[in-house]
């Protein structure tokens, strides 16, 4: 029990330390340093740096990502560095997500980068931060206390996936959120609009002449409520900007609810935009701001406008796009760009979710497209023109605004294109931001804690996953992958890292639903920049996530642990519409055959493939109400899913067999396909055995693995006077099954390590204990890789995988303990014969 509950703080330590590691100089010199790294913070999933710098660029990288800024935060902390500008405006804050590589601190001052390597952890800090999870640990422990003991009696992968939500273990990230189960409205529900409120559209205009003729055509065919629109003409640099709009005003008639006004001088955006304000405030009328590159769809401005007319408190509302710093789809503040039909697509599923549920609280709006309440305009009836030209202006006036009791919020209800920078281009974009930023860190120090905060938070996160998922489904015509996988790890997870690795390198997102964890399905999209991830308690909100999908290729990889496995077929089958959809099932593992998913029976042995009509509770599953399914009515539900397939996916001829022969019929879609392995020639070990024989044991070893066989293997070798040979596990080993203390179990290893394992423990063979038919063994072929004689049984994958590698492996048959070590002495002294299946 104690060894068990270490291992369990073990991962529980993976999933949730947060180690800070002290600071250290920046620069060439550290004796005078360009800045200083105050502390970092290590967690499972990303990094946090904290620090200030006297150079124009800070970037933190591993050599496959990085995060980059120009210190701007405010550090009045910070004196007398030779220098020192002013302002202060020094800090940095830098987030990236934790890989498996060293990370590069390069400092960019006067042209010239300075790379220096970040120092990693040491030792105390680690162990501080061990212990200071203890407290919270023991907390959930004593709270899960009978889920930890029913996992303990029954070893059921449910209860474990319960255990795991409960003590918190699982992998879903820290951006997660449960979404709710009304996220879509019903299907017959008609559109809310509010009654026809006047509105007043401010249009600047300053070059951009190329998206002027769509951008002012959507404005006029897709504005769903009254409204006039203001457009602002400043002195444009090209030409033929101020003629087009002219001759568009004077193509609308006399009675169009259009104004132009052409300033005589570059008055740059804020002062255009104030030029427009105060024209909008003589009519009294909510306000929308629009930029020249916002391109917007049928239907928006009701839907911008609903959360002003329903609650006076909001005083912006800000849209998701492409392009739009916290509202950005698929990523939040990544930008994308769209193809033509994207934004069309992505809005098609906003319309479609819940207006009120899909709104949030914000600490800024973005003005590309603002949503502004008259009232607070009235209190606050001018944009800073000290921000000039643009970028930032909009959050001065938040921020004022949010002083007086305006709220702020983002609507994920309606998506708006916005081909960022148009107006004044990607560098000067940069500069202007650069110098915002510099004046709104002066004046409101809080508010980039504010936005850090939004994101680690992302209120918006449910719409944003549904969007994201439309955003991904608008990409390609061809099937966008979707797998439903479990939450356990082990070989179908990596197998499944593999594929979203392949899929992301091709450039085409993917999907995964995973069960087993604490929400009914956790729902990933990745990405090539990214993962964004939601909770749902309800397939049908999954089967509404994916609606937006044209095509599909669904690929079954396990759903062992789920809540109510029996309803997995079903929903399988649910997911495959039709001809322009794609079904395969993968068999890592039988649980289509049987809810004992390695088919093992009652007695924990293999006894071959169990009858339909049997009634061993180890070959049924209860039902989410309590109800037993009996593996006759299991095997007719995976059918129905076996018959929908377009492709049954074994990795051995093995398991070939045992699928065929539970659905007779379906061998022409069953299609053998054999894991890839890596080039396993640097498993090749050279190391001399020692004196006495000892054999190793690869991997985890559970029951399924073989744990049984090697606790009673070592009891009965322990009563014995010599020893005919040792066991060492190179893995970990299940506590439930009691070792000798002669027994050595090394733990977690890497497949590099294993060379260096083999002549460590001094081992002569490998003993591959398994004692269920594998589908494919991993572990085996690595065992094959070193050159060293393996050993199993007669089972499955492994046993192919020995016989077509030859000699000097070996097969055994299962038998009692006894016979087992005659047959391993037996084989020990003749691993020069070949192959060989000894018997009694």
């Amino acid at each position: 029990m104690i060894s068990s509950l270490q291992s369990v703080f073990r991962r529980y330590v993976d999933q949730h330390i947060i180690t800070r590691v002290r600071g250290f100089p920046l620069g060439p010199d550290p004796e005078t340093p360009l800045g200083y790294v105050d502390f970092y913070d290590l967690t499972r999933d990303h990094v946090h740096m904290v620090g200030w710098c006297l150079a124009s660029r800070v970037v933190l990288g591993d050599g496959r990502q990085s995060a980059d800024m120009r210190p701007n935060i405010a550090r009045p902390d910070v004196t007398g560095v030779p220098g020192m500008p002013d302002h202060q405006q020094l800090g940095f804050e830098l987030r990236l997500p934790r890989g498996n590589v060293g990370l590069t601190i390069t400092t960019i001052a006067d042209g010239l980068h300075y790379d220096q390597p970040v120092p990693g952890p040491g030792g105390l800090p680690m162990a501080m931060a061990r212990l200071g999870l203890l407290p919270g640990f023991l907390g959930r422990l004593a709270r899960s206390l009978p889920l930890f003991l029913r996992w303990r009696l029954t070893n059921d992968d449910r209860q474990r996936g319960l255990l795991r939500s409960a003590l918190a273990l699982d992998d879903r990230p820290s951006h997660s959120t449960t979404m709710p189960d009304r996220l879509f409205l019903p299907a017959d529900t008609p559109p809310r609009i509010p009654p026809a409120t006047p509105v007043t559209l401010i249009l600047p205009i300053h070059n951009a002449f190329s998206l002027l003729p769509e951008m002012l055509d959507r404005v006029l065919r897709h504005t769903d409520l009254p409204f006039r629109l203001i457009v602002i003409e400043d002195c444009s640099t090209d030409l033929a900007v101020r003629p087009f709009l002219r001759h568009w005003r004077d193509g609308l008639g006399p009675g169009a609810p259009v104004e132009l006004i052409e300033n005589r001088e570059n008055l740059g955006f804020v002062g255009s935009v104030n030029l427009g304000l105060q024209r909008a405030d003589t009519l009294g009328n909510h306000i929308i701001l629009l930029n020249s590159d916002a391109l917007v769809p049928e239907g928006w401005a009701s839907r911008l406008l609903r959360p002003i007319c329903e609650d006076e408190t909001v005083a912006s509302v800000t849209p998701m796009s492409n392009d739009a710093e916290i509202y950005s789809v698929p990523l939040i503040c990544q930008p994308s760009t769209l193809a033509p039909g994207q934004a069309e697509a992505i809005d098609r599923v906003a319309r479609r979710l819940t207006p009120g549920i899909t709104q949030g609280a914000a600490p800024t709006a973005v003005g590309f497209c603002m949503a502004i309440n008259h009232a607070y305009l009235a209190r606050v009836p001018q944009f800073d023109t000290g921000f000039g030209r643009g970028y930032g202006e909009e959050v001065d006036w938040c921020q004022k605004v949010k002083a007086l009791g305006g709220r702020h919020l983002g609507l994920s209800g309606l998506f708006v294109e916005h081909r960022g920078g148009e107006s004044f281009g990607q560098v000067q974009k940069q500069e202007l931001l650069r110098q915002s930023g510099i004046i709104l860190t002066r004046r409101y120090p809080r508010f980039d804690a504010d936005v850090q905060n939004f994101i680690a938070a992302d209120p918006l996160a449910a719409g944003r996953v549904a969007l994201a998922i439309a955003w991904a489904a608008s990409l390609s015509p061809d099937p966008l992958p979707i797998y439903l996988a479990h939450s356990l790890g082990g070989g179908a997870e990596t197998c499944l890292e593999r594929e979203i690795t392949r899929h992301i390198a091709t450039g085409t997102p993917i999907i995964v639903l995973r069960v087993g964890s604490g929400p009914r399905m956790q729902v990933d999209l990745h990405t090539g920049r990214g993962r964004i991830t939601g909770a749902a308690d309800s397939l049908d909100l999954v089967a509404d996530l994916l609606a937006c999908i044209p095509a599909r290729h669904v690929i079954y990889s396990c759903g062992v642990g789920d809540r109510d496995p029996a309803s997995l077929p079903g929903f399988l089958t649910r997911l495959k519409r039709g001809a322009q959809d794609r079904l395969e099932i993968l068999f890592h593992d039988f649980f289509p055959l049987s809810p004992s998913y390695v088919l093992l029976g009652d007695d924990g042995r293999f006894a071959g493939l169990p009858a339909r009509d049997t009634i061993s509770k180890r070959h049924s599953v209860l039902r989410a109400d309590g109800r037993r399914v009996l593996l006759g009515e299991w095997r007719a539900l995976w059918g129905e899913a076996i018959s929908a397939a377009d492709q049954l996916t074994v990795f051995s001829q093995s398991s070939r067999a045992l699928v065929a022969r539970a659905y007779p019929g379906m061998e022409a879609r069953i299609r053998v396909k054999p894991h890839e392995m890596p080039d396993m020639s640097p498993l090749l070990s050279t190391a001399r055995p020692g004196p006495r024989p000892v054999l190793g044991v690869l991997g985890d070893i559970g029951l399924q693995k073989g744990a049984a066989v090697i606790s009673d293997l070592c009891a009965a070798l322990d009563g014995q006077n010599t020893r005919p040979f040792d066991l060492a596990i190179i893995g970990n080993f299940d506590s439930h099954y009691p070792l000798p203390d002669w027994v050595t179990v090394h733990g977690r290893y890497a497949c590099a390590d294993i060379p260096d394992l083999v002549a460590r423990y001094h081992l002569s063979h490998w003993l591959i204990p398994s004692v269920w038919p594998e589908t494919f063994s991993f572990t085996t072929h690595e065992a094959l890789a070193t050159g060293l004689p393996v050993i199993c049984f007669d089972l499955g994958a492994q046993a192919e995988a020995l016989c077509a590698a030859g000699p000097p492996h070996h097969i055994l048959p299962m038998t009692d303990t006894a016979q087992l070590i005659t047959n391993l002495s037996a084989v020990i002294c003749r691993t020069q014969e070949g192959i060989t299946k000894t018997g009694d």
